[in-house]
Formats: C-alpha cells, sequence, structure tokens
C-alpha cells in the first residue's frame, strides 16, 4: 500500500504525505477509509511515529482527513480545500511541477525519461476517472 525509501533524499514525512495524497487521489483510499492508526504505520515503515503524526496533520490541514481522538484518521474527501482561485491553484501545481521537473533535469534525467515518468504518473492517478470526471478536473478540456 504505501512504502518509504529510506536512501532517498525526498524527507520520509514529504514521502508518507506524498503516498497518501496518491493513494487518495487514485481513489485506493476513499471518502470514510480508515488509515491505519499512527503506531501501526509508523512500525510498518519502520519510522518515528511523530513523523506519520505529522503526515496526518497534514493531511487533515488540507482537507483531506479527519482525526478523532479513539475513533482514528478517516479519509472525508477526494479532492483537498482550494486554497485561493483556480489561476492561484493552477499556478501553485505548475511551481510544483516546474521544481520537480528541474530536479530531474538536475540529476541527469533525459527529456525522454521525464516525459515518461510524467505520463505514467498522469496514467496512473486518473486510471480510476471514469465518464466526464477526467475533463471535468481538467476544467472542462478535451
Amino acid at each position: 500500500m504505501l512504502s518509504v525509501r529510506l536512501n532517498s533524499p525526498v524527507p520520509i514525512g514529504e514521502q508518507i504525505l506524498s503516498g497518501l495524497r496518491a493513494l487518495i487521489a487514485q481513489g485506493a483510499l476513499a471518502p470514510g477509509d480508515e488509515l491505519p492508526p499512527v503506531r501501526q504505520l509508523a512500525g510498518d515503515l519502520g519510522v518515528n511515529l511523530n513523523t506519520v503524526a505529522r503526515a496526518y496533520r497534514a493531511l487533515e490541514a488540507d482537507g483531506l482527513a479527519r482525526a478523532a481522538r479513539g475513533r482514528g484518521t478517516h479519509v472525508t474527501a477526494s479532492v483537498e480545500r482550494p486554497r485561493g482561485s483556480r489561476e492561484e491553484v493552477r499556478a501553485q501545481v505548475e511551481a510544483s511541477l516546474r521544481g520537480s521537473l528541474a530536479d530531474a533535469k538536475l540529476a541527469g534525467l533525459s527529456r525522454e525519461d521525464a516525459g515518461s515518468i510524467v505520463a505514467s504518473l498522469v496514467a496512473d492517478l486518473w486510471a480510476a476517472q471514469v465518464g466526464g470526471a477526467e475533463s471535468k478536473s481538467e476544467g472542462g478540456t478535451s
């Protein structure tokens, strides 16, 4: 379900958060699904429980999960709360992608390799969507 690479330059907390966000985006974790307890996930991944707790809090801040003392943490949405106008959100996503692609270039990946990675990730993330959901999420363009 979720894994981390301890030798990755990406901080473990970011890997956990990114992995959980991807599982929610793919539909593998749906609204109402319970996330593993912090201690269990930390033990399964071999990481500090505070690292997992921070990732869970970040999901809550994004509006994707909700924790209730004694009841665990549950996925609450498959789309996070917007943080600004559509144009601002698009600019934030573009900046994030630009940084990731710059990292790929600095790591020595070819343009073709980077394009292949992006195409594969887009296919994975949007594979679960059917009907008009995909075009709607892209602003109505097909």
